[in-house]
């Protein structure tokens, strides 16, 4: 049942955040929702919220840099919070305490919203609240959380994803992108504007987590006998094939092999190879002289055309001025590092911040992003942009280029 139609019990107050921190959580994710519902900033036209910061197990609370914590309440404070925020989680390998568990699922049978910031995602996971439901975490560990728990929909693309009264973001400074959503819903655009303008951030980051991932494989997918094949059409990604070359050397048919695939790494292996060959694209138009109808048949696409239409869709732009712009951004970075090392009076910094220094890789796992508007307030809410990038059905902005990772935003911390 969702947020509207469960109700919240009596004793819990919507305006009061519980926040349950564990021993070993990392200080800055633990420090995001504190400061967003902690600190009175009604001057600046923020509503307030009651803050209690709860113990999830016993003892001392040891974080970040070996520092000691001490919280104020115990798990009995969750029974007063109409939102309950579990903003990390110390390792995915372990469980989370069983009385935290409780406390969490009693809190969501009384109506209470809860909220996972990155690894926070495996507690709620663990506690069951994340079943049938979409979900998202750090990229880093998408794959696990998929894997571990077969029946939530992780979608590793996301920054956050609101179900109701079940809300989830992926790493770090995703968690701000959550909490300022929290009090957008709650008290609407300008409070959280508001906050924004005080905590120094975009109100409304757009994009996913697409232009943040690795090209690592999942922590997970070493001992697994698909790893043999995702190592083959690693190596052989220049070559034209398709799912069902792939399927028949797992000895898989191919509705079996989609199955194994997807619950192996959170991802539709018919994206996972459109985005691995997307990648190699890139390397190809920042490493070497290639034409463009050159880089598509060194990168398996069965004509530019395809390869144009993928590499915008991804990351916002067509391959030539993807090309354009990072070797313009290679030659000022450049050149100040030669005044650097003449002595100069530079300041080591670019010129310009027009575009990001490199779109860091993908991950082997993930999905090619699909450009989707967000959902209005209080439905399922994924955390991307209203402005998406030229080619996914939104409007360039005027005057200016294509736009590519990196330069519609830079991650917060």
């Amino acid at each position: 049942m969702g947020a509207a139609g469960r109700k919240l019990s009596a004793r819990r107050r919507r305006e009061v955040v519980a926040v349950l921190l564990f021993s070993g959580g990392p200080i800055f994710e633990s420090s995001i929702p504190l400061s967003v519902f902690g600190v009175d900033r009604q001057d600046a036209g923020v509503p307030r919220y009651r803050l209690l910061v709860c113990a999830g197990e016993e003892g001392a609370l040891r974080t970040t840099g070996g520092l000691e914590l001490t919280a104020p309440h115990g798990l009995d404070a969750v029974a007063r919070a109409g939102t309950v925020v579990v903003p990390a989680w110390r390792s995915i390998s372990q469980a989370p305490p069983a009385e935290a568990l409780a406390a969490l699922r009693r809190a969501h049978e009384e109506g209470a919203r809860i909220i996972g910031l990155c690894t926070g995602a495996f507690v709620l996971a663990a506690a069951g609240l994340l079943d049938g439901r979409p979900a998202t975490t750090h990229w880093m560990y998408a794959p696990t959380l998929a894997k571990r728990y077969p029946t939530v929909h992780v979608d590793p693309r996301e920054l956050f994803v609101d179900d109701g009264d079940v809300l989830t973001s992926a790493g770090t400074a995703a968690g701000i992108d959550l909490c300022l959503h929290v009090v957008r819903t709650d008290h609407g655009v300008d409070a959280a504007s508001a906050l924004a303008r005080r905590l120094v951030v975009p109100p409304r980051r757009p994009g996913g987590q697409e232009r943040y991932l690795d090209r690592s494989l999942p922590e997970e997918i070493g001992g697994d006998p698909l790893a043999e094949v995702v190592a083959w059409a690693l190596e052989h990604i220049n070559e034209q094939f398709d799912v069902e070359t792939l399927a028949a050397r797992a000895y898989m048919s191919r509705r079996t092999f989609d199955r194994r695939f997807r619950s192996l790494t959170g991802s539709a292996p018919l994206q996972w190879l459109i985005t691995q060959r997307v990648l190699q694209a890139q390397r190809l138009l920042e490493t070497s002289d290639y034409s463009v109808d050159e880089v598509a048949q060194r990168c398996g696409f069965r004509s530019p055309v395809a390869l144009r239409g993928h590499f915008r869709r991804q990351l916002g732009a067509s391959p030539a001025s993807y090309r354009a712009a990072y070797r313009s951004r290679r030659g000022q970075e450049d050149a100040v590092d030669r005044a650097d090392a003449a002595g100069g009076s530079g300041s080591g910094k670019p010129q310009s911040d027009t575009y990001a220094t490199r779109v860091p890789e993908q991950h082997a796992w993930a999905d090619a992003p699909v450009g989707r508007p967000d959902q209005p307030e209080g439905g399922r809410h994924r955390g991307r942009a209203e402005s998406a990038a030229p080619g996914r059905g939104m409007p360039a902005r005027p005057g200016r280029g294509p736009v590519l990772p990196g330069q519609r935003d830079r991650a917060v911390g």
